[in-house]
């Protein structure tokens, strides 16, 4: 027979909800047939070995090596994949140059390295696009020229062969532009607002169907420049950039592009108003006569000639918006990062806009915030302190295609000290990488993922869940005489939803730990062994569960049915029949944490995240501890001292350990004091949520809270304030 892949020892008793098991404290079964009435402990496999919750998550700066590029103005960057990040084209604000070099740097090895690129090389630019196209291919559309021209043209890089292409366009061509924005959805590069001669603001949207090369025509949107778009949930959106009055705006509108025909139709060449204009240019390498510029950089200015006839304004004037436009405008909120300080980063991640307000020249407040766009609410994910250095000064922003990570480019504000008398704040020779993940991002699949609204089977068409665990749902502990099919037994530790407790295990029996077990909980092993790594490892190794057909987890009954009920259906979203309510998602991070399930964790921290209440939060501030979520800890006890009058009158606090209680009045700073609510409306910080901004205090707190004595800043309450068009 063959032995068994885990070690065998006596049983441990059962380990209370409060004091969850770590690796070091593994509980094991001894292996055999056994009696099966008898229910034993589930063992606590170490998978690995993980952190400390004090040392916590932040994000490091990588230095780079290499042909390092100047700090190129309005260039593109963008990461492709691989660890590889493009850089092309841009202005060097020192030697008045414009470029249309492509640059890469490995973020493996730290090397920049400027390509060899080949074909129809584009002229010098600045202010284009570069859109990721189909996972190998940069887009790159418009710009504008070392003679302020501005320009409509399309050109495709291959980052495979090194090649650019220039593909033959139909249609009314779009106005020429630069600082505009450009997003791809659904095999369509959607352009909208920028700059054009005499520095006017354009407004207008149009697209380039990708499969015919076809234009549209243009619609009317938004004045906007310098923004950011994005598509997502039907709609695309813009967010930030300046208005026609050279003012940073801080609204954001929506066009559904779901029922216009005029955004959903293919576009055909050849049909209705649209005509054949075509754009080629010739490059020549050596620029003409006379010697190439070189700028700080020390590569050398192409320069081109070309011919541009979108450059001249066009006659046609934009057409009314097919869709739906809405607009909303932010006037104040405690979490609202202004957009007139520091420098803001805006990209699109998991249904939320993610806002990063980096130091700028002079000293600001700094953070990383994210716009829910399901509720319209923002919240403040991290202090800038936790993020960036005030030492570095960022340039660029990009993701991956997942919205899991980004990276900021840029270099630090001291001088290089190499003799040369260049600074090194002319180059991008630094760059900052964040794990989105860490403070609560899902990533765009498992977000999309979690609106999905399909029916799984005529069986289940009303379900609220999707694909098979709808199903499957409807099997979840239904005893095997109900004709479900039900072939393992789970017990659990009651708790207060669990009122009907039977003893599992005859008096006398060696198994005391578990005498007053749960309730059992019918589940299959199938299903536990196809989705739960740590049941599978237990089974081939023929554990005592593998004989009894029972285990024991030393958890909370509802947590531990919610887990179980997530096995299922691959979600732990509200719902009115078994949907986990937050105590239980606190519960269930801690186990995702102890048997190593990285996705469950993301999706605990995410709910915990963004769902965060007084009733709840001490809670989940004690489970992020056991947990070792650094970020999720913070974030919870911030939350704690800032309603400590309301949190402490909750049954969560209550039902803490004295040691959790004394660690998270810790969590207070060494000069904090407890004021009452009317002092705290007299400081103007009653019911500030978490982050407030604004102000330099460190905490603002609400009802009977804890306050900084050395607090600074406005002394007025910020109230939440909208206005919808």
């Amino acid at each position: 027979m063959a032995q068994p892949a885990f070690a065998a020892s006596s049983l441990f008793p059962a380990i209370p909800p409060t004091a969850q098991a770590t690796p070091s404290q593994a509980i094991v079964t001894t292996p055999g047939s056994g009696n099966s009435n008898n229910t034993f402990l589930m063992t606590a496999t170490p998978v690995r070995n993980r952190k400390s919750a004090s040392e916590g998550y932040k994000p490091k700066i990588i230095t780079t090596v290499g042909a390092k590029p100047a700090c190129l103005v309005n260039a593109s960057v963008n990461y492709v994949g691989d660890d590889l990040i493009y850089a092309f084209g841009g202005f060097d604000q020192y030697t008045d140059e414009v470029y249309n070099h492509v640059l890469k740097l490995n973020l493996a090895s730290r090397q920049w390295a400027l390509v060899d690129n080949y074909g129809d090389i584009p002229g010098v630019r600045m202010g284009h696009t570069a859109s990721l196209w189909q996972g190998n291919k940069l887009l790159v559309f418009g710009g504008e020229n070392e003679h302020r021209q501005h320009l409509s043209d399309v050109i495709v890089f291959d980052l495979n062969t090194a090649h650019w292409t220039q593909p033959e366009v139909h249609g009314p061509l779009p106005r020429g532009r630069a600082r505009h924005s450009a997003i791809i959805h659904d095999e369509k590069l959607y352009v909208s607002g920028g700059q054009t001669g005499h520095d006017s603001v354009l407004d207008d949207i149009c697209y380039l169907d990708l499969k015919t090369w076809t234009w549209s025509r243009s619609w009317k949107f938004v004045p906007r420049y310098d923004h950011a778009s994005w598509i997502w949930n039907g709609r695309i959106w813009i967010f930030g950039g300046l208005n026609d009055e050279m003012e940073k705006s801080n609204e954001i509108w929506w066009l559904d592009l779901r029922g216009s025909p005029g955004f959903e139709s293919a576009m055909a060449f050849g049909t209705g108003d649209r005509q054949l204009v075509s754009s080629r240019h010739r490059h020549f390498p050596n620029g003409g006569a006379g010697q190439p510029a070189t700028g700080s950089s020390g590569y050398t200015a192409n320069s081109s000639v070309q011919s541009y006839p979108s450059a001249l304004p066009t006659s046609r004037s934009p057409y009314s918006t097919s869709g739906s436009v809405s607009s909303l405008k932010f006037h104040s909120s405690p979490n609202l990062p202004s957009q007139a300080a520091g420098m803001h980063f805006h990209v699109f991640s998991s249904g939320s806009l993610l806002d990063f307000v980096t130091p700028a020249e002079l000293t600001c407040e700094t953070s990383l915030s994210s716009l829910e766009l399901d509720t319209l609410r923002w919240q403040k994910l991290a202090d800038g302190k936790d993020l960036f250095s005030p030492n570095f000064r960022w340039h660029y922003c990009t993701t991956n295609t997942e919205g899991t990570h980004a990276w900021l480019l840029g270099s630090p504000v001291e001088p290089a000290g190499d003799g040369n008398g260049v600074s090194a704040g002319e180059y991008l020779s630094d760059v900052l990488a964040i794990d989105l993940r860490k403070y609560g991002i899902l990533g765009n699949e498992l977000a999309g993922d979690s609106r999905t609204k399909m029916p799984s089977s005529d069986a289940n068409a009303s379900s609220h869940l999707t694909g098979i665990g709808a199903d499957l749902s409807q099997t979840f502990d239904q005893p095997p005489e109900t004709g479900s099919g039900a072939d393992f037994i789970i017990t659990a530790d009651p708790d207060d939803m669990d009122l009907d407790v039977s003893p599992t295990v005859e008096a006398g029996s060696p198994n005391t730990a578990v005498s007053n077990a749960s309730r059992p909980i019918h589940v299959h092993k199938l299903i536990l062994h196809a989705r739960w790594p740590h049941f599978a490892r237990m089974w081939a190794a023929q554990m005592a569960e593998f004989h009894s057909k029972k285990m024991h987890i030393p958890e909370p009954y509802s947590t531990v049915r919610a887990f179980l009920f997530y096995l299922y259906t691959d979600s732990i979203a509200p719902n009115p029949q078994h949907g986990p309510n937050l105590s239980d998602v606190a519960g269930m991070l801690v186990m995702a944490n102890l048997y190593d399930m990285p996705r469950l964790r993301l999706l605990c921290v995410h709910r915990l995240g963004r769902e965060l209440d007084v009733e709840h939060a001490a809670i989940i501030w004690e489970k992020a501890n056991v947990a070792n979520e650094d970020w999720l800890k913070r974030r919870a006890a911030a939350f704690c001292l800032q309603n400590w009058g309301r949190i402490v009158r909750t049954p969560g606090f209550r039902s803490l350990g004295h040691q959790s209680i004394v660690d998270l009045c810790a969590e207070s700073d060494n000069d904090s004091r407890v004021v009452s609510g009317e002092e705290l409306e007299l400081l103007g910080a009653l019911n500030r949520p978490f982050g407030g901004s604004g102000t330099n205090r460190k905490r603002s707190l609400g009802s009977a809270g804890v306050i900084n004595v050395d607090e600074e800043g406005d002394e007025e309450g910020d109230e939440d304030g909208m206005d919808v068009n």
